[in-house]
């Protein structure tokens, strides 16, 4: 699930934070701008991290959901592709 990507700057971080369980499109939602792939009985959520405020809320959002995270690691220093820089 893709939406509409963020105007990448070079403070932008992508991110890949995995998670337990194979989530549905109900929770896919909550990910909005992410892209939210099952692999192997987890959910893998990749994507553009503003700042850390940002990132915070997503674990946030994982916490709230009843998710149990596995990893957060950051994935690229480039922009990724389509994005566009300022």
């Amino acid at each position: 699930m893709e939406t509409h990507p963020r105007q990448w700057t070079p403070e932008n971080k992508a991110y890949r934070i995995v998670v337990r369980a194979e989530i549905g499109e109900r929770f896919a939602a909550a990910f909005e701008g992410m892209e939210v792939r099952i692999a192997e009985g987890q959910t893998v959520i990749t994507g553009e991290v503003i700042d850390q405020s940002h990132l915070h809320g997503i674990l946030d959002r994982i916490n709230a959901l009843g998710l149990v995270l596995v990893s957060v690691q950051p994935v690229a220093e480039e922009p990724p592709e389509g994005s566009s820089m300022r």
